[in-house]
């Protein structure tokens, strides 16, 4: 066996047990065409296997069985993300919680890892625009507004003052209202519910886990981005990278950014400073990070999505430059967090591992509660408020890690123990209501709100486990199977914000399964299973029910998936079928009960690298099937969920050309299904696409490597309603916007 296949397999990522130091309009006719594109590939791709097994011939790009693979490292934070696929948009794989790192092919899981060099390409200043192009990943957020939130396979993420971005693997630390992506080496996304390997998300969301990989010290690096965004947001971001001491075991990485001006929203403007500083230490048996970030963003009439009164169709998107929050009205919040992350190798088999921070919101708001379309006109009704939140959080976590073999089976085995704390502060004052019109915003006079006294504790949860899990490689390690269980508690408090009292408590508990199966009949072919379970807060029964004060278990999701996937050197295709389902509660007949149910059916398939010379596509297609299985309004059975598009579909596509060396032209296109706003499927978004365009540049001027950077999102300046967020508020899309910048690497 040549020694670089050898190599290749000690560093499979669940199995290796070297030292964990080595290792480490017309809606449907665009996503039709590309749904035709994208299983011809994945035909192809088939196809390609199949002739290399009946020939026995090498296969069609022959040193790709020798290049760098990047498999479990069974670290908690070995300070070297994975490398980059062919064409540097994604990585090559990606974090599982508490399994630690695995490459793509070798994941029981859909998992794509978006890279820094595809950040900083689509100049995608927030996680939410750097998630663009992933076709199961939906932004329902509002582009001027202070929150970005998400669907992935058809469940909300992120919703409310709950942070449920991971950072580093650990739930905690990430901003709670606006991840940018100035501090992020890697933007993972893991779909599908999580509970084994992250634990029970902080709000209760099971369609997926996002895990921001910060950036560290790797090779020397200076580098200064200048940026312009419309209208007049301009911006500047420094990074600097230092190893220092006789092994370089000592890096410094910092990142800082400043960006102010206007906006496309009218009205609109935003200041937002960024900071991040990430130490780390790479010895020969420990190995230990710091992280710390501080960021602030102040938007000047922040946008806000809106509802629609009952009986009321959703009138048509208005212009993404109307905005109709007030100019005096505002949004200020500050985030401050900070990690550190340790292991220690025992010996070659055997590691400790421990990781601790917290993170700190700070928000005071004067905007309107949010607008009610009130007729057919477009006519709108909010009152202004001037909110101020607290929100403070503290992680640990904890275990041991061990490689061991017993017969011809290899185990890597993790024990984990983690906790999770928050603590919710919030108050407000409410002034007059206003009205305006989405078409034809009205400004009303400016309202003089007083800053609520004191910012009593609303809640508190308390999220605590321990989980066990064990993955056994087979048959030359062709064969991975990973069994694992995690135990829950989940405890709260609500307050009663007048005296401080405990109003209504919650302490229960939930054991979570996770079954993974990878099986690769060859090196550029897997196929995977996986059953596993989401968790989310049971209810308490409320005071109007009979059974007031009643607390339900844990709400269990459970996901069965199956998928192939297909790497013929340098372009790779998934190809994934999933069923997620997840219990609800409800007052039905007086009695607050667990009936109800929503069940998401559906297909993934996703493409990317380089097809030819060349030439990058990044993208694919996304169909579910999101139904109401059970409620207590009888009527809904059979509806279609919140949210829940049947079809989403993405295509990126860079083409270098070749007579003129340094220039790649890109172009995207995105497209979204009908989505409704009530469970009654009584109003709807219509379906929407969108197209983007774009060129860089990337030269050396003054002997300095530079890169000149153009794009222009919706550039047919589109007018739609983006997205639904799971309580029926949508968003109007941002309208043409251009980006530039220029990066100068010294």
């Amino acid at each position: 066996m040549p020694v670089t296949d050898h190599r290749v397999r000690l560093r499979a990522p669940i199995t290796c047990l070297a030292s964990p130091r080595h290792c480490a309009s017309r809606p449907f006719a665009p996503s039709q065409v590309l749904l035709g594109v994208l299983a011809t590939f994945h035909l192809h791709a088939a196809c390609a296997q199949q002739a290399d097994a009946a020939d026995g011939a090498a296969p069609a790009q022959p040193t790709a069985r020798t290049l760098p693979q990047v498999t479990v490292s069974a670290s908690a934070d070995k300070g070297e993300a994975p490398a980059a696929y062919a064409g540097g948009q994604v990585a090559r794989g990606g974090r599982l919680g508490m399994l630690g790192d695995t490459t793509i092919m070798k994941s029981p899981f859909n998992l794509t890892s978006y890279t820094s060099e595809l950040i900083q390409n689509q100049q995608s200043a927030t996680v939410a625009e750097a998630l663009s192009k992933d076709p199961s990943v939906r932004s329902t957020g509002l582009a001027g507004g202070n929150i970005d939130t998400y669907y992935i396979r058809g469940f909300p993420i992120n919703e409310g003052n709950s942070g449920e971005i991971a950072f580093n693997g650990v739930y905690g630390i990430a901003p709670s209202y606006r991840v940018f992506t100035d501090y992020a080496e890697r933007i993972e996304v893991l779909k599908g519910p999580a509970a084994l390997l992250y634990g029970m998300s902080p709000n209760s969301g099971v369609g997926g886990v996002i895990n921001v990989v910060p950036k560290r010290a790797g090779e020397d690096l200076t580098s200064f981005t200048a940026s312009y965004a419309s209208d007049t947001q301009f911006g500047g971001h420094l990074d600097v990278a230092r190893r220092f001491g006789e092994d370089r075991e000592w890096g410094i990485r910092v990142n800082g950014s400043y960006y102010n001006g206007d906006t496309t929203a009218d009205n609109q403007s935003r200041k937002a400073p960024v900071g991040a500083i990430a130490l780390d230490y790479r010895g020969k048996q420990l190995r230990a990070s710091l992280d710390v970030l501080a960021q602030e963003e102040r938007i000047d009439a922040p946008g806000r999505p809106f509802t629609i009164g009952a009986g009321l169709p959703v009138p048509a998107a208005p212009d993404g430059r109307r905005n109709v929050t007030q100019p005096w009205e505002y949004s200020k919040g500050r985030e401050e967090a900070v990690l550190f992350r340790t292991e220690y190798d025992i010996n070659d088999s055997l590691t400790a591992f421990a990781g601790a921070g917290g993170a700190w919101s700070r928000l005071d708001r004067v905007f309107g509660t949010t607008p009610s379309i009130i007729n057919a006109q477009g006519d709108t009704l909010s009152t202004p408020t001037f909110y101020k939140f607290k929100v403070d959080r503290g992680t640990f976590d904890g275990g041991l890690r061990a490689r061991f073999v017993t017969g011809p089976v290899r185990h890597a085995v993790t024990l984990q123990a983690s906790a999770y704390s928050e603590r919710f502060d919030r108050a407000f004052t409410s002034g007059t209501p206003v009205t305006s019109n989405i078409y034809n915003p009205v400004t009303q006079p400016a309202q003089n709100l007083p800053a609520p006294s004191t910012v009593p504790r609303l809640s508190a949860t308390d999220l605590s486990g321990v989980a066990l899990s064990d993955t056994m490689a087979f048959l030359d390690e062709r064969v991975l199977l990973t069994l694992g269980v995690r135990q829950q508690r989940v405890r709260s408090r609500n307050y009663n914000q007048a005296t401080g009292a405990v109003a209504t408590s919650y302490d229960e508990s939930a054991t979570t399964p996770m079954v993974g199966v990878v099986v690769q009949p060859t090196q550029r072919w897997s196929v995977y299973a996986n059953y596993i379970q989401g968790l989310s807060k049971g209810d308490v029964a409320p005071p109007t029910a009979s059974n007031a004060g009643e607390t339900f278990a844990p709400y269990k999701a459970d996901q069965y998936e199956v998928g192939t996937k297909f790497d013929f050197g340098r372009f790779t295709t998934t190809l994934a079928a999933f069923q997620i389902t997840k219990p609800t509660g409800a007052l039905s007949n007086g009695v607050f009960s667990v009936s109800g149910e929503q069940r998401n059916r559906g297909l993934e398939l996703n493409v990317f690298g380089e097809v030819v010379p060349r030439v990058r596509l990044l993208g694919g297609i996304t169909l579910i099937d999101g139904e109401i299985t059970k409620s207590a309004t009888a009527a809904n059975i059979g509806k279609t969920a919140i949210g829940v598009p049947e079809m989403q579909a993405n295509l990126g596509a860079e083409w270098d050309l070749p007579w003129v060396a340094g220039l790649t032209l890109t172009g995207a296109m995105i497209y979204t299904g009908r989505q409704y706003v009530n469970q009654a499927n009584t109003a709807s978004l219509p379906a929407w696409t969108r197209f983007d365009v774009g060129a860089r540049y990337t030269t050396k001027i003054g002997g300095k490597a530079t890169t000149f950077r153009a794009n222009i999102l919706n550039v047919f300046d589109r007018d739609y309603w983006a997205g639904v967020t799971s309580w029926g508020g949508f968003s109007v899309a941002a309208p043409r916007t251009v980006l530039l910048s220029a990066t100068v690497d010294f």
